[in-house]
This record gives structure tokens, C-alpha cells and sequence, in this order.
């Protein structure tokens, strides 16, 4: 069960950081971490409200944390 997690955390942590400056960067990563929270916790069968929580907060402090350069989008 842990490889399908895996796999859903490396491609949430590959489209965090989509935009140019930290807030846009903080949005994207937040609504992609929630969503990719969700859906683990759908797959696991923990609460999905609390999965799209702590998913989103950490994709948001993800996405704010990255620069384009880090990335290579820039």
C-alpha cells in the first residue's frame, strides 16, 4: 500500500511549485497537496477532510518554499 502513496506524494511534490512567485507557487502546491491528500486518504480509508487539510498545508508550504529556479521553470 505504500507504493501507490509514494508515487502520489512524487508527483504532488513535482507540480508544487507551478508559477513564477511564492503566493501563486503556495496555491497551486496547496490545491494539488489537498487534492492528492484526499485522495490517499480515500485510498487508505482515513477522513477525507482531514487528509485534504494536512495534504493542502503542506503542499502550500511546499509550493511557497520552491523558487522557478529550483524547479527549472523559470
Amino acid at each position: 500500500m505504500l507504493k501507490p502513496t509514494m508515487i502520489v506524494l512524487a508527483a504532488t511534490l513535482a507540480l508544487a511549485a507551478c508559477g513564477r512567485d511564492p503566493g501563486t507557487r503556495a496555491l497551486t502546491g496547496g490545491a494539488l497537496g489537498a487534492g492528492a491528500g484526499a485522495g490517499i486518504s480515500a485510498i487508505t480509508g482515513g477522513n477525507i477532510g482531514t487528509g485534504a487539510l494536512i495534504g493542502g498545508a503542506v503542499g502550500a508550504v511546499g509550493g511557497a518554499a520552491t523558487n522557478c529556479h529550483a524547479v527549472g521553470r523559470c
